[in-house]
C-alpha cells in the first residue's frame, strides 16, 4: 500500500487581491467578497479577503514606490519601520505582521494570491515548491474540477530567478494568474474562471478537512528556465518586437529556429538553442519595465503521495 501523507487541517485562509492594483479581477472579487463572503465561506475555516495595496488600486496603477511582489523577503521584512522606506516596504510588513510571519508557525496556512496578465495564458496556478504533496493535490483538484477548460501550472522554483512574492508569507502560497486581460479593465469571461478557480480550491480545503483522502496523483507543470529580454540597441531601446508566430502561444511548444522577435526592417530573430521550450508571459505588458520578453519553461510531471488531515 501506498504510504499516506498526513497533513494538519486548514484553518487559516487569506485571498489576496490588489498586489497589483491595475489587475483588477481581483481587485474586484475581494472587494465584493469583503462586503459579502456567502460563496468564500466554508464551515470550520476562516477565510478573509484581502486588498494589499490600497493606494495603487486606488490609483490603478501595478504600484507606488516599487514592485509589492517582490519585497516580501526577509531583508525588507525585518527592516526599522520608517517613513523613508517604499511604501511597498512599509505595506509588506503590515501584510506579515498581519498574515506572517513568514517562516512561523503562525503565519495563515494558504495564501491565494489573484492576478492578471495581459498574456494568453488562460488559467494559470503558480506553485514554488514541487516537494508539497499538499498544493500539487490541490492543483490536480482544481484542474479536474475546471476541465475541459485548461488550467497550466507554472512553477517557478529557481534558485536565481524565484522571487519573493506577496503570498510566500504563507505555509502554502499558491498564485492565480488568468489572462489575456488589459491592465485596468475587467472581462465577464476572465471574472468567472478566477472565481472558479477559488470556488473549487476552497472546495477542496473543505473535503481534505472533512477526512477525504486523496490518492497519489500526478500533474503536468512548465518549469521555469529562464527569462528572455528583448533584443535592444546600444542606447538599451527595445530594437524588435514579438512576432507574430510567438504572439498568443504561451504554453505552446517552440522549437530552435523558430520566430521569436521582428525588428522594423523585417529581420528575424529565431530561438537559439537545442532544445524545445514553452513560453509563457509572451510579451506581458508589466514585464517591459523588468527587460522580460517572455519566459522559457520545460515541461516536467510532479507526483504527489496520498495526503488526508491529521484530525482523522
Amino acid at each position: 500500500m501506498t504510504s499516506c501523507v498526513a497533513e494538519e487541517p486548514i484553518k487559516k485562509i487569506a485571498i489576496f487581491g490588489g498586489t497589483h492594483g491595475n489587475e483588477l479581477t481581483g481587485v474586484f472579487l475581494v472587494t465584493h467578497w469583503q462586503k459579502n463572503g456567502a460563496e468564500i465561506q466554508r464551515e470550520g475555516l476562516e477565510v478573509k479577503p484581502f486588498i494589499t495595496n490600497p493606494r495603487a488600486v486606488e490609483k490603478c496603477t501595478r504600484y507606488i514606490d516599487c514592485d509589492l511582489n517582490r519585497v516580501f523577503n526577509l531583508e525588507n521584512l525585518s527592516k526599522e519601520m520608517s517613513e523613508d522606506l517604499p511604501y511597498e516596504v512599509r505595506r509588506a510588513q503590515e501584510i506579515n505582521h498581519l498574515f506572517g510571519p513568514k517562516n512561523s508557525d503562525n503565519s495563515y496556512d494558504v495564501v491565494f494570491d489573484l492576478h492578471n496578465t495581459t498574456s494568453n495564458m488562460g488559467c494559470t496556478l503558480i506553485l514554488e515548491d514541487s516537494r508539497s504533496d499538499f498544493l500539487i493535490q490541490m492543483f490536480h483538484y482544481i484542474k479536474t474540477s475546471l476541465a475541459p477548460l485548461p488550467c497550466y501550472v507554472y512553477l517557478i522554483e529557481h534558485p536565481s530567478l524565484k522571487y519573493a512574492t506577496t503570498r510566500s508569507i504563507a505555509k502554502h502560497p499558491v498564485g492565480i494568474e488568468v489572462g489575456p486581460q488589459p491592465q485596468g479593465v475587467l472581462r465577464a469571461d476572465i471574472l468567472d474562471q478566477m472565481r472558479r478557480m477559488i470556488k473549487h480550491a476552497l472546495d477542496f480545503i473543505q473535503h481534505f478537512n472533512e477526512g477525504k483522502e486523496f490518492p497519489p496523483c500526478a500533474i503536468e507543470v512548465y518549469k521555469l528556465m529562464e527569462k528572455v529580454d528583448y533584443p535592444r540597441n546600444e542606447s538599451g531601446e527595445v530594437a524588435a518586437v514579438i512576432h507574430p508566430n510567438l504572439q498568443d502561444q504561451d504554453w505552446k511548444p517552440l522549437h530552435p529556429g523558430d520566430p521569436v522577435f521582428v525588428s522594423l526592417d523585417g529581420k528575424i530573430i529565431t530561438l537559439d538553442g537545442d532544445c524545445t521550450v514553452y513560453p509563457v508571459f509572451v510579451n506581458e505588458a508589466a514585464y517591459y519595465e523588468k527587460k522580460e520578453a517572455f519566459a522559457k519553461t520545460t515541461k516536467l510531471t510532479l507526483n504527489a503521495k496520498s495526503i488526508r488531515s491529521t484530525l482523522h
